[in-house]
């Protein structure tokens, strides 16, 4: 079967600029192209060649300013193009469904959804229907995203299909094994943090993804454990060290505090595994309802016990004070402190969590799991 992916017009594939959706995309293209010829669109950068094809893939990068430019370029991209598709797999843009129908009338249409976007604040009623009743199926990356859907548009309940995402687990090993300890002692020494046990957070810097709480349930840490420090890795935005105000009383706070607080900048997805190494507790703080970050797949298979609040999906791949911890009480900073302090003050169950998280990771959150769900989507086409 000819199959085209369409990704997301802020980020380039490969993910050189980061996004969960292309690190998504990059890892399971070669899987499927084992068993199908596949076309991925995809946006300009100027470190990657315009067309470029190996074995069954073949790379499409047009320029897009703007989401308009973007998808107008990909559908000059196929009406130029003498390949016709059996599929289209639209990444999280259900607008883009209809734009794509009349370049490829022939084609049938399928979604991939990443983030509620059948909210009506993002597509109309009419035009979700539209879109609901042209695509074959919908997989989404937790039941928080499809549970919406199902219940505003009931009739489209048997198109819903979930399918977790993942991490690799040859590249994210656990912390305390011998593969990585060299490694790990090396960038604790380069940062400092020779001695210390390291809270670790990975992620955009907004205040929806609850870093101001981090910091400040790290005051009462700090105070408890003069051993404690605070690890971000992240930034405003992918591929840019840019502030604001935010980040900038972030980083005053982080001054305040009587540990080391450290603040690494952008990191690529090639080298954010070396950090997952250098942690001993994992935080995921979001505040707002987050579809289900991806960093818990890496914080599971980096062998890391984690600490997440009950936001959106986020909880669907925890298992209560067995792979880590669950915080209803999200935007409470004393109740983030408590359980941090929980798994400072017992090793050895924080230990026995991030073995069990490792094992679900390489078991259950692996890509040729993911690819392999959606391959049978594709044999329904």
């Amino acid at each position: 079967m000819k199959v085209a992916l369409i990704s997301t017009e802020k980020l380039p594939v490969p993910p050189v600029l980061g996004g969960a959706i292309q690190i998504y995309i990059d890892a399971i293209l070669p899987i499927l192209a084992k068993h199908h010829e596949v076309t991925l669109f995809s946006l300009y950068n100027n470190k990657l060649p315009v067309k470029y094809t190996s074995g069954n893939i073949r790379h499409i990068r047009v320029r897009g300013k703007t989401a308009d430019e973007y998808i107008n370029n990909i559908k000059k991209a196929m009406t130029e193009d003498s390949l016709k598709y059996d599929l289209l797999h639209v990444f999280n843009r259900p607008l883009w469904i209809i734009r794509l129908s009349d370049a490829a009338p022939q084609s049938a249409f399928s979604l991939s959804l990443h983030n509620e976007m059948f909210t009506p604040k993002k597509i109309d009623e009419e035009r979700a229907l539209y879109c609901l009743e042209k695509v074959s199926f919908i997989s989404t990356v937790s039941h928080f995203i499809a549970n919406y859907i199902q219940e505003r548009y009931p009739f489209a309940a048997h198109k819903l299909n979930v399918i977790y995402s993942a991490a690799d687990a040859h590249l994210f090993k656990p912390v305390l094994s011998e593969d990585v300890r060299e490694e790990r002692e090396a960038m604790r020494r380069q940062y400092g943090l020779d001695n210390y046990k390291v809270i670790l957070f990975v992620g955009r810097l907004s205040s929806k993804k609850g870093a101001h709480i981090l910091l400040k349930a790290m005051e009462q840490v700090m105070e408890a454990h003069p051993e404690a420090a605070l690890l971000f890795v992240g930034s405003k935005w992918y591929g840019s060290n840019l502030t604001d105000n935010y980040i900038e009383k972030l980083q005053e706070l982080g001054k305040k505090l009587k540990g080391p607080v450290i603040f690494t900048g952008f990191l690529t997805p090639q080298e954010i595994h070396k950090y997952y190494h250098m942690g001993d507790i994992f935080v995921c703080a979001s505040q707002w309802k987050e579809p289900l970050a991806r960093v818990h797949y890496e914080a599971m298979a980096a062998g890391l016990p984690i600490i997440s609040t009950a936001r959106g999906g986020n909880a669907e791949v925890m298992q209560q004070m067995v792979n880590g911890i669950i915080i209803e009480e999200y935007n409470n900073p004393d109740v983030m402190a408590e359980k941090i302090n929980y798994l400072l003050e017992h090793e050895e169950e924080a230990l026995n969590m991030g073995i069990i998280g490792r094992k679900t990771a390489v078991e259950r959150y692996n890509w040729e799991r993911v690819a392999k769900q959606l391959l049978t989507l594709f044999e329904t086409i």
